[in-house]
């Protein structure tokens, strides 16, 4: 038996007012109260004490909706946040090149377009005159929209004649060239000529996002890394390899739906793994996104009546995912931000309904775009909304011109979907956006981005900070179906705290100042900042 004392915290949302302390035993929380009283419990020796020394102490943080190795592997890469025109894009482009040894690759990731006055990303030929000695890809904000410089496009095979995809398409001028744009699926050929990483810079990758996640207070992610990691053996070696290694933290593995069959040759089970990992539901797309205007809307975009998006599969492909998931037991995770790909996916989740004694439920993931009928449809069916609020700081003001005034009432209306009861999980889809958790409250609470003082875009779906709170620990708890150990400070509960340095329940502006003293889990300070 293992006691540890932690005393001297301020604790949010739990106990009786002036309880300080927590008893934790084996890893789970065993009593909450004041350290006076928690004192008397402990055997005169065998015990540790730990002064939280005032720190306000939360339910462990977990991000619902993360790409656990890619994060890390973003953190070597060309990162373009921030940046507010293309010349300064290129500048950054043209630095990296010239520490880059001729015929390597140059990868960047995060620009956004829409940031840059004037709101034009670089073309085709402004990457060439950069260089020419390397391949150039680079990967938007949204993960769904991408650009290439000649050299690259000659290495993926892709010429100005080369077909679009179904489900992709290349951008071109208005003689035909093409102009350095790659959308969904026609990344294809760009992804398989790109050097893959071997198995140790795989395990880096993920060991180094672990690592920030740690220091930013996160006990847990739900990750999707399968298309990075290659297979689930892999992925399952690397957590098992870093656990022995002594790295302490919780993942719920989203599956991605083409490792299907590898999920079945594993015999693996929905649920399955142990307190360091778990399989979640199976992953897939519906659609892309609004900054790329390739989410699938049900009418055209306001300010590009000539496409309404891009659909990843037909209904009947749709639904004959969602059944071979249903075929092995899995919940499925869907990625819908238009209300097309919304009354796509909420179709293909009923023709195959999910099992009522399943142990997980479904994911709606993102939920951008939705009306009426949509909302009541998914409050009557058990799914959790996977929401990302973070995305409101960055996509307002220039999403409402994308979708129009007509939609705007149920655009990113995540008090909506709480109201009609519709559980919702809160994550941040690193590297689409910035880690901290913090950041994700943030923007629930103001809905606005980190500097601005209004009354927030579309206003009336600001949550209050404990709802916010409640996204990023309880909601997170729902969707992986740990609600009964996870998400609470209570007896019964694992011993995962998130501990900083101020009240953030008072003060939304100081979500935007928060340090992390320390991460607790199982009982174990995993992360100390001292």
């Amino acid at each position: 038996m293992t006691l540890t004392l932690f005393k001297n915290g301020k604790l949010t949302s739990a106990g009786r007012p002036g309880d300080d302390a927590v008893l934790v035993e084996d890893g789970f929380i065993k009593a909450v109260g004041k350290g006076s009283e928690l004192s008397l419990q402990l055997p005169e020796s065998g015990a540790a004490v730990i002064d939280w020394d005032g720190g306000h102490v939360l339910p462990g943080l977990v991000d619902a909706h993360v790409h656990l190795g890619m994060h890390g592997m973003k953190l070597d890469m060309l990162d373009f946040t921030g940046m507010t025109s293309k010349e300064e894009m290129l500048q950054a482009i043209r630095e990296r090149a010239a520490l880059t040894p001729p015929g390597e690759w140059i990868l960047g990731l995060n620009w956004n377009e829409n940031e840059f006055r004037p709101a034009a990303a670089p073309h085709i030929s402004e990457l060439d005159a950069v260089t020419l000695q390397h391949p150039v890809f680079l990967t938007r904000t949204c993960f769904h929209a991408f650009l290439g410089n000649s050299e690259a496009f000659r290495r993926a095979g892709v010429t100005a004649s080369t077909p679009d995809f179904a489900s992709g398409a290349y951008g071109r001028d208005g003689e035909g060239g093409l102009n350095g744009w790659i959308y969904e699926d026609a990344v294809q050929p760009f992804n398989e000529v790109q050097p893959a990483p071997d198995y140790t810079a795989l395990k880096q990758a993920v060991r180094r996002g672990i690592a920030d996640a740690l220091s930013l207070g996160l006990t847990a992610v739900h990750t999707e890394d399968l298309r990075l990691l290659g297979s689930v053996e892999t992925m399952l070696r690397i957590h098992r390899e870093l656990r022995e290694e002594g790295v302490l933290f919780r993942t719920h593995q989203l599956l991605y739906y083409a490792y299907l069959q590898e999920v079945e040759q594993l015999g693996l089970a929905a649920g399955s793994g142990d307190e360091w990992l778990r399989l979640g539901a199976v992953k897939l797309f519906a659609d892309g996104a609004i900054g790329g205007r390739t989410a699938l809307l049900e009418q055209p975009y306001s300010d590009e009546p000539g496409t309404s998006g891009i659909a990843i599969h037909t209904q009947e492909g749709l639904d004959e995912i969602v059944r071979a998931a249903r075929r092995l037991g899995y919940p499925v995770a869907v990625h819908a931000i238009g209300d097309a790909a919304a009354r796509m996916t909420l179709a293909a989740m009923q023709h195959k309904p999910l099992r009522p004694d399943a142990a997980l439920p479904d994911r709606f993931i993102h939920a951008q775009v939705l009306n009426r009928s949509l909302v009541e449809q998914m409050a009557s069916m058990r799914l959790i909304a996977d929401i990302q609020p973070r995305f409101v700081a960055s996509d307002f003001p220039w999403v409402l011109e994308r979708v129009g005034p007509a939609r705007a009432g149920y655009l990113y209306a995540w008090k909506k979907l709480l109201a009609a009861g519709i559980p919702c999980a809160g994550g941040s889809d690193a590297p689409i956006e910035p880690l901290s958790p913090f950041l994700g409250m943030h923007a629930a609470v103001t809905r606005c981005r980190p500097g601005e003082r209004h009354e927030g875009y579309l206003p009336e779906e600001k949550l209050s900070p404990a709802e916010a709170l409640r996204l990023f620990t309880e909601g997170s708890a729902v969707a992986a179906g740990e609600q009964q150990e996870r998400g609470r400070i209570t007896p019964g509960c694992r011993a995962d705290f998130t501990v900083i340095d101020r009240d953030i329940m008072a003060d939304a502006e100081e979500m935007l100042n928060v340090k992390v003293r320390m991460t607790v889990i199982n009982g174990i300070a995993a992360y100390n900042a001292d």
